[in-house]
């Protein structure tokens, strides 16, 4: 899916560039002196840009490797975050109709020679051979089918699944979800951080649909960006459709006017703005690009819609539909003559990510949050401090970690429901002044206190301020709780995604 070419889209704003000038001294003691003649000369320099790769090492987000160039190691805190994005688009494939899939992540060549993938992909692409002779598919030695391909893209295996059963209109439309990680050879001097990577996952959905439905999964589609972009507070975004490339296409030039008239039918009834990136199609269709501005003014694609009339035909998919003719042209007849005549439909294919790359994400989002991420995706959510190390202390500090992490059943009760929250304890004989001030360096959101004075009545002291994001945040927002209220609260933040 989504074999596009990775452009870098300069940003739509005025930079600020360095000017250089000597002091008014000539002593070889004074340094050169740069300045940007926009900005204040009162010598505090202006903040630079977050940038992804050193917040990921700050915040112990992820790692790379020398034996593995191109595939970002996720570390517990990145992976914490990598899980909770995955999990909230879950949830609304509830919302939006979606099943989702796992599928293999490697297949034989010839799969990837029925798709057009090897005709005009195969130099993105991995092979895969085994070095066993003894365990070979096939008894021609250097044989093509003892070559696999990693896949780069799930649509092929997709529309495996739905060539495995007869289907009917009625069926119509299905819609498949697939988190596999993909693998595209990226040149080795484009290789950088979370944004361009060889291994990575994307949240990759197909819909297979009847050609009348074509809009209206594009219209839903298109809502299902808004709700998750805004519910990250990112954008603004703008949309641009993506024409058929100059070469290295599939299909007919008909067939894909048809394709873009269809997708801007359906970009006219979104009431958006939208613009036209002639030439940047994908090989088999074209599609609807979602472009991202950051704080930076830096733009980035994320989300795509792509429409494919040409791999349903490569692997010869079909549903069963009255009036064939009819349906064909995405047209409704109510002649009963026509209507009582059924046939086989080739059904149209909607590619889909509204994350994109999940890492490639990612890395938007550490810059965007630098480093004070909302509760919900941050891997630090809450720090227990305590004051001493009396054993009643820490007796009501791991009680109240229970609580949080909801372990506080019997031991030889059912299997529990954890809260999914992230508790961390300080049990450690260092001043609390230290602990506290290492807690907020580390971008925890909330910090309980338990000393002595909370013994008696069982209570903590929560200093929930950096909950608040932005610079009017208070500086202390301190509660005396009990540790199950504490619970409610969080977990109310945490599943409302705030």
């Amino acid at each position: 899916m989504f074999a596009q070419r990775v452009v870098r889209i300069r940003p739509h704003i005025s930079r600020c560039l360095p000017r250089i000038r000597y002091t008014e001294s000539s002593s070889p003691s004074h340094l050169w002196r740069r300045y940007c003649s926009s900005h204040s000369t009162s010598g505090i320099p202006p903040k630079p840009p977050a940038d992804h790769r050193q917040l990921g090492i700050q915040q112990e987000l992820f790692t790379t490797s020398i034996y593995s160039p191109g595939s970002p190691i996720l570390l517990p805190n990145g992976a914490r975050i990598f899980n909770r994005l995955v999990e909230f688009l879950r949830k609304q494939y509830v919302r939006y109709g979606f099943d989702e899939v796992i599928t293999p992540t490697i297949y034989k060549k010839a799969l990837w020679r029925k798709s057009g993938h090897l005709e005009n992909y195969s130099d993105d692409m991995y092979t895969v051979t085994s070095t066993s002779p003894l365990r070979s598919d096939n008894t021609k030695e250097g044989d093509e089918e003892d070559e696999y391909g990693l896949k780069p893209m799930n649509c092929p295996g997709h529309c495996l699944i739905f060539a495995s059963q007869l289907r009917s209109y009625r069926h119509l439309p299905i819609r498949y979800a697939d988190f596999s990680p993909l693998h595209r050879n990226e040149i080795s001097g484009a290789l950088s951080g979370l944004t361009r990577v060889r291994r990575f996952h994307q949240d990759d959905g197909h819909i297979f649909c009847r050609p009348i439905q074509i809009e209206e999964e594009i219209k839903k589609t298109l809502d299902f960006v808004r709700v998750v972009y805004s519910t990250f507070k990112l954008g603004p975004y703008r949309l641009t459709l993506s024409t058929r490339p100059a070469d290295h296409y599939i299909g007919t030039a008909e067939e894909w006017e048809g394709a873009e008239n269809a997708l801007k039918r359906a970009l006219d009834a979104s009431g958006q703005e939208w613009t036209v990136n002639e030439g940047d199609g994908a090989f088999y269709g074209p599609k609807i690009d979602i472009v991202l501005r950051d704080s930076d003014g830096k733009e980035h694609q994320t989300a795509t819609i792509q429409l494919d009339f040409q791999l349903p035909k490569r692997f010869d998919l079909g549903y069963v539909a009255p009036a064939p003719e009819f349906e064909r042209k995405g047209e409704i007849t109510t002649d009963p003559e026509k209507l009582a005549e059924s046939g086989l439909v080739t059904p149209v294919l909607i590619h889909r990510a509204v994350l994109g790359s999940v890492e490639r994400l990612m890395a938007l989002l550490i810059e965007h949050y630098d480093g004070k991420w909302p509760f919900w995706l941050n891997p630090r959510q809450v720090m227990i401090v305590t004051v001493g190390d009396s054993e009643p202390v820490i007796g009501l500090a791991k009680s109240a970690q229970d609580i949080l992490l909801s372990r506080d059943g019997p031991a030889d009760g059912p299997v529990v429901n954890p809260s999914q929250l992230v508790v961390d304890l300080d049990d450690s004989q260092r001043s609390l002044a230290l602990k506290v001030r290492e807690a907020k360096l580390k971008g925890y959101s909330v910090i309980v206190t338990i000393g002595p004075k909370q013994v008696p009545n069982g209570t903590v002291t929560v200093d929930m301020s950096g909950l608040e994001r932005g610079d009017d945040a208070k500086t202390s927002q301190q509660q005396e709780m009990a540790p199950k209220d504490l619970f409610a609260l969080l977990k109310h933040n945490a599943d409302s995604y705030q």
